[in-house]
């Protein structure tokens, strides 16, 4: 008898885990810009009222909706916390900017590629967003670079947070240059300082050794010239809304003071500092030299933590 009632409780505490668990909808989504078309994902829960939906923003160069990278990882984790986001009944659109993967004929050449295009089609999102009655209030989520893009598209977007995961506070091309300085040989500081200057001066570089290829090659050059022009903790002292700052203790690419600098600019902001978290959103080593698997791994897990911070921020906001 003791053995069925416990095996009676068992089923019915698993129907309850069960029930918990929201139902989600994933679905493609388009929009047409007027200057081509960008593709996404829609991951939408099925709740009694219209769930808060996050407009997730990934980082620099060709990363796709999914956080993937050609050049810098192949990790899932803007995918991963979507997923996150929809077991926990908030729902998400990311997509591929433009240019970039499935929206790469929006703009197939990167030379036509500027900030501000790309603060525009975050607005064109929102807006897109904000007038479907499935959803509620709406928060900017923004992964590195994308964190910018989400504090310039904030008071357009009519959003109602902005989160910023792993931004830089540092002007960028300051922070480009120490990021760059720290990996390329010697011998290649003088050429990366002068194509830097040159930038910084809205003037473009023909001549690029092959080892700064990756991040300074002729055709990236105008995007950064416009992104030269913008100060992350500028733009983050403007935004109005609420907003989240997340910084991982073990990012070699954005360091925590990054963070303190955003906290520094926009002081009600909420400061999440999480320890042993990387670029990727890994709990990973320290060294640099071990945090390879993480940048390449899709099936490692997302730092719990990570979730757990921004579930617990839009749960809080105040109803629109």
């Amino acid at each position: 008898m003791m053995l069925r009632i416990v095996a009676v409780i068992a089923l019915l505490f698993s129907g309850l885990v069960q029930a918990a668990a929201p139902t989600v909808f994933q679905r493609p989504v388009s929009l047409d810009t007027g200057s081509g078309v960008l593709h996404g994902s829609l991951l939408l829960p099925r709740t009694e009222q219209p769930p808060p939906v996050v407009l997730i923003i990934a980082g620099s160069g060709p990363t796709d909706r999914d956080g993937n990278n050609p050049y810098g990882g192949n990790t899932d984790n803007l995918k991963q916390l979507a997923l996150t986001l929809a077991k926990n009944n908030i729902a998400s659109v990311r997509y591929d900017k433009r240019g970039v993967a499935a929206s790469l004929a929006a703009t197939p050449d990167e030379r036509d590629l500027t900030v501000e295009r790309y603060v525009a089609d975050a607005v064109a999102w929102s807006q897109k967003i904000k007038a479907d009655p499935r959803f509620g209030r709406l928060i900017l989520l923004g992964h590195s670079e994308g964190a910018l893009i989400a504090s310039l598209a904030a008071e357009q977007s009519g959003a109602s947070a902005v989160i910023s995961i792993a931004g830089s506070g540092w002007p960028i091309d300051k922070a480009l240059r120490a990021q760059i300085f720290e990996r390329v040989p010697g011998r290649y500081m003088a050429s990366a300082g002068d194509i830097l200057d040159r930038l910084k001066n809205g003037k473009t570089s023909s001549r690029v050794p092959l080892p700064l290829q990756d991040v300074l090659r002729p055709s990236v050059q105008p995007y950064l010239i416009s992104l030269f022009r913008q100060d992350p903790a500028d733009a983050f002292a403007k935004v109005k809304v609420p907003a989240l700052i997340i910084q991982g203790t073990h990012d070699f690419q954005v360091n925590v003071d990054n963070a303190e600098i955003l906290k520094a600019a926009k002081p009600d902001a909420e400061l999440a500092v999480i320890k042993g978290m990387n670029h990727m959103l890994r709990i990973a080593p320290e060294e640099i030299s071990q945090q390879r698997d993480s940048y390449l791994d899709p099936q490692l897990p997302q730092a719990a933590e990570l979730g757990q911070r921004v579930i617990d921020f839009i749960q809080r906001l105040p109803a629109s």
